[in-house]
């Protein structure tokens, strides 16, 4: 609670007589009635009068204004603007109050308008209303507190006070200004107390029932926590048990480990011995390689020393020709001597023969055959050529159609993966099935007469967001699952297979009557719209004839920005439905009264078209798959049949070449041929002419005889070199057998230590697979062994205390398991007919503590509430007993000088301190009882003076500058309005009474007044300009009349 503020000190009244905070002058401008109005209040009692409609409770209104009241207070209107005299744009209210001191001058001015706006400004300074405020409440004025300002149009208000209203006015009005702080703090506390009275009342009656309940419990809670200490032994067991099969796996394990430790043993030994059986056979077939390379070595010089025999064979053989033909010769010489002359002839006839057979043979080569052959050849070379660069062209062409093939079906691929998308977004919508629907249609569309689109949203193209928001937007969300049919017996078939896929089925029935479409005029142009919704996006003819004809997108406009702003013109231009970039306008026709409706929703994101792809794209990249497949199979076709024509024409070609090398073969035997006859005609003729110059036949016997010699001297030289060769050869050729002997050796041991290599080899790959096996194995088991770890700690953690829990347990997994159904019987054993009694027990334990806790914390808080009560009322009850007591004291004197008795009590009701009240009880006749003031009880007038007395009785206690009452004195009789007026004027007289202003149309003649009584006269009129210049320094009747003479003067 707020620390108690000081209270405000005694005003005390200064030598001008006027107190800290009266109202020393009043200046309006275009306010209300007034074009200007400039007073100065008395110190103590005004009486502000005039006629009905002059302005008197203007001058109400501009107090209440001019000291930061609201429009509200005054009853008249909700804003500040309707105070602006009528026809002027602005006016304002300017205050001065007396300050602390007679030359402290305290100028409040609001500046109003009629756009409600207000200016505060303070001794001629702009300043926020705050301040104002606060120097408002620095000399504590209420003009929120009807006992300190009551405008007419109020006191009704005033009169239906409740004892409760009365109350805390009072309390804000007069006496200590804590009063009303401290009732408000105890109404609070009272609330609060009640609260805590009912939730400890509550929460004590709830803890009895809830402790009685559990001990009726208490017996077979004990049996159920026997149950649960069994299950839970259960459970303990059933957390062993995967610990269990987890030693089983790990002792698999390490077996399995085990086994390939042994596997790799033997793949070490068995790579070890491979290796000893490697290095010997290297060794081996390098020696070999020596061997054979000595072999090689020795065959070349054998076959060298075989040459040079052949050659000397040769040459011997020659020369031995050459010899026996000299030796024919001779004899021939020594036969053919006496025959000479017949040689002759015989050598002149083999010679004329020789020369026939030489002039028979062609001379001129086959010319007109290999010119025939040679165009033949090059023209199918040609066409080869041809057909290759044609084929080389189709293949590259081919090459081309199979790369744009690829790209297509890329591309059909990815345009299907964003009609995957769009399926997700349906299925996401709420289509659960969209995908099953999907497929199902594609794997049966054989199955239709015609073509079958759908979802239509896979259909659909909209190639702008903004038109994609729109178009969803319009267009009910359950169109966009739906499958469309051209055919009613394919409609029939698909809402008998599709049922289950739950999506709907539309058949499409063109319209034969085709309508002709709204147009966009220019003038619709002129005001922003562009277009119609159903021209912004692409889809096949029955898709968009359906989404046009159900939802009236022909109908539908787009438009701008411009649009938006001019919405109301397009209305009048037959416009129903426009879309702009913020909002949705639509309107609609009564067909009752023929108004029109409005409605703008904002315009909201596209959640399915924005991931939309181009279903005429896929179709067209389909037709050009299928284009490019037909291209492609032509295209092989052709290169098919080119290929086979190029094989025809190469054979073609080679048959050819070789009929030209078979005319030049037999060109070449003929060409040899007739050398050899050439050379036998040279030979014949040197015959004859050597038997035509024969010497003597022993001369040339003897030069024969010689030369034979010769020739057989050197053919002994060529037997002595054979000889030799013959003698180095068999040298070679041993030692070659030698060491092709020693290779064949080496080679059979290669050939064996090879065979048992590949046992060894054949050996260690089994070691290998198995060791693979044993390592496959050793993971499968590692895999299971940590599944079973995993499974175990997931069941439990093993920690000190479940180890010892454990190891009281059976140690296998039979008798582990024989051992929980053991415990589970046992369990089963205990029967339960509430099976959540334990819960139920140990809920409302937790609940029994919570309540013992939230009761202490009540108790505690209600303790401390009470002592809080306590001791503010023991503060502020005596005080306004006091307060209420001196108040009922002068209200009686009052009454008792009226002739009529009344009093003020104090309505008390214990520690309901929100129900506390004054009582007003008045009586008006001798034999009447006192009575609460009401309107049941008394008149109007009886309720005024009542009311007017209860405000004069406020007058010594009232701690505020002033008080402004609006024409209380109506509806009394002269009696009563006499009595309360001298009322009024004898409280004004008090030395310490605050500044009064009361606001009435008339007063009763011979009233009594008083030098505390100030008399403020209201007149206006049309008139009543000059008379005010004269007024306007509000001094004295003599000034006034000065001012009159001078005038008419």
């Amino acid at each position: 609670m707020d620390e108690p503020r000081a209270k405000r000190p005694k005003i005390i009244r200064g030598e001008d007589d006027y107190l800290p905070g009266n109202i020393t002058e009043i200046e309006l401008h275009n306010f209300m009635t007034f074009n200007h109005l400039k007073c100065k209040p008395g110190s103590r009692l005004n009486l502000v009068i005039g006629p009905n409609g002059s302005g008197k409770s203007s001058l109400v209104c501009a107090i209440a204004l001019g000291l930061g009241g609201d429009p509200q207070l005054l009853g008249r209107a909700t804003n500040v603007g309707a105070y602006v005299k009528r026809g002027e744009e602005s006016g304002y209210i300017r205050i001065t109050l007396r300050g602390h001191t007679s030359e402290e001058q305290i100028k409040i001015t609001r500046k109003i308008d009629m756009n409600n706006k207000s200016e505060w400004l303070l001794n001629g300074k702009m300043v926020p209303k705050k301040y104002v405020i606060e120097i408002i409440q620095k000399f504590n004025i209420q003009v929120d507190n009807m006992t300190q300002f009551l405008p007419q149009d109020r006191v009704c208000e005033f009169a239906k006070l409740t004892p409760v209203q009365l109350l805390r006015e009072t309390e804000k009005a007069v006496g200590d200004p804590q009063l009303p702080i401290q009732h408000e703090a105890l109404i609070e506390k009272s609330y609060e107390l009640g609260r805590l009275q009912t939730a400890v009342g509550n929460i004590r009656e709830s803890l009895n029932r809830e402790k009685a309940l559990n001990a009726e419990q208490e017996r077979d809670v004990e049996r159920v926590r026997q149950r649960e200490e069994l299950l839970a032994q259960v459970e303990l067991m059933r957390k062993k048990l995967p610990w269990l099969k987890y030693d089983m796996k790990k002792a698999e394990y390490m077996e399995a480990k085990e086994k390939e430790n042994d596997a790799k043993k033997k793949l070490d030994e068995a790579a070890k011995t491979l290796n000893d059986l490697r290095e010997p056979i290297e060794k081996q077939k390098q020696e070999k390689s020596l061997q054979d390379s000595k072999c090689k070595k020795l065959s070349s010089m054998l076959n060298d020393n075989a040459m040079r025999r052949r050659e000397l064979q040769d040459d011997e053989s020659r020369l031995e020709v050459q010899v026996c033909g000299m030796y024919s010769e001779i004899d021939d010489l020594k036969r053919q001597k006496e025959t000479r002359q017949q040689r002759i002839i015989k050598a002149k006839e083999d010679l004329v023969a020789a020369e026939l057979e030489l002039a028979d043979l062609p001379t001129e080569p086959p010319k007109d055959e290999l010119e025939t052959l040679r165009p033949q050849i090059l023209d199918i070379e040609d066409s080869l050529r041809q057909t290759q660069n044609k084929k080389l062209d189709q293949d590259k062409a081919l090459a081309q159609k199979k790369g744009a093939l690829k790209q297509v079906v890329d591309r059909v691929k990815d345009m299907e993966n964003k009609n995957t998308k769009l399926l997700h977004a349906l299925r996401n919508t709420g289509a659960e099935k969209i995908f099953e629907a999907y497929h199902w249609l594609q794997e049966h569309r054989h199955q239709l007469n015609r073509e079958v689109y759908g979802p239509v949203l896979l259909e659909v193209n909209v190639s702008n967001q903004s038109h994609a928001d729109y178009l969803e937007g319009h267009v009910a969300r359950y169109i966009w699952k739906s499958f469309i049919t051209q055919d009613p017996s394919d409609r029939d078939f698909l809402v008998k297979h599709m049922k289950t896929f739950d999506v709907p089925i539309v058949n499409y029935v063109p319209d034969e009557d085709h309508r002709r479409p709204p147009h966009v005029s220019d003038k619709m142009r002129m005001l922003g719209v562009y277009s119609r919704l159903d021209q912004v996006f692409d889809a096949p003819d029955p898709v968009k004839d359906v989404l046009v004809t159900q939802f009236g997108l022909d109908n539908s406009y787009i438009g701008s920005l411009e649009a938006d702003q001019r919405a109301d013109e397009l209305s009048s231009e037959g416009i129903s439905d426009l879309w702009t970039p913020e909002n949705h306008y639509r309107w609609s026709v009564s067909r009752y009264g023929g108004h029109v409706s409005a409605s703008v929703d904002p315009v909201a994101k596209s959640n399915l078209l924005s991931c939309g792809s181009d279903s005429q794209e896929i179709k067209n990249l389909r037709s050009r798959k299928k284009e490019l497949e037909d291209e492609i199979n032509t295209l092989e076709q052709s290169s098919n049949s080119l290929q086979i024509s190029r094989r025809q024409l190469e054979n073609e070609a080679a048959k050819l070449h070789r009929q030209r090398e078979e005319i030049i073969n037999n060109r070449k035997i003929e060409v040899k041929k007739r050398r050899d006859i050439e050379s036998l005609v040279v030979q014949r003729r040197r015959i004859l002419k050597s038997l035509e110059k024969e010497e003597d036949v022993d001369t040339m016997v003897a030069k024969l005889a010689d030369k034979s010699l010769s020739f057989n001297i050197q053919r002994f030289k060529y037997a002595v070199n054979i000889k030799n060769l013959l003698l180095e050869a068999l040298v070679h050729k041993w030692t070659f057998s030698e060491k092709h002997l020693s290779a064949i050796e080496i080679d059979s041991k290669i050939r064996e230590s090879e065979f048992g290599l590949k046992q060894q080899e054949k050996f260690a790959l089994q070691a290998s697979l198995h060791l693979q096996n044993c390592k496959k194995e050793v993971d499968h088991c590692r895999n299971q062994l940590a599944d079973a770890k995993r499974f175990a700690e997931s069941v439990a953690l093993i920690t000190p205390d479940l180890e010892k829990a454990f190891l009281e347990m059976p140690s296998t997994i039979e008798e582990l398991d024989a051992a929980i159904d053991d415990t589970l019987s046992q369990a089963s054993s205990i029967l339960l007919l509430n099976q959540n009694i334990l819960a139920e027990y140990e809920e409302r334990q937790r609940k029994i503590e919570a309540l013992a806790r939230k009761l202490e914390q009540d108790e505690s808080k209600l303790n401390g509430c009470l002592a809080d009560v306590d001791a503010l009322k023991g503060s502020w009850l005596p005080t306004l007993r006091n307060l209420v007591t001196r108040i009922s004291a002068t209200f009686s004197r009052n009454f008792q000088e009226m002739a009529v008795a009344g009093e003020v009590l104090l309505d008390e009701h214990d520690t309901d301190f929100g129900a506390y009240g004054i009582l007003i009880k008045v009586k008006f006749r001798e034999s009447g009882q006192l009575q609460v003031l009401s309107a049941h009880h008394q008149s109007g007038g009886e309720r005024s003076v009542s009311t007017i007395l209860y405000l004069v009785s406020l007058q010594d206690l009232t701690n505020c500058p002033f008080r402004v009452v609006d024409e209380i004195n109506q509806g009394m009789d002269p009696i009563n309005e006499r009595k309360m007026f001298q009322q009024l004027v004898r409280a004004a007289s008090q030395p310490n009474t605050p500044q009064c202003f009361l606001l009435t149309p008339k007063l009763l003649p011979d009233l009594e007044y008083s030098d505390a009584c100030s008399v403020l006269n209201i007149m206006n009129g049309p008139w009543i300009e000059q008379p005010s210049k004269v007024w306007s320094n509000g001094e004295s009747w003599g000034m006034v009349s000065r001012l009159l003479a001078k005038s008419q003067s």
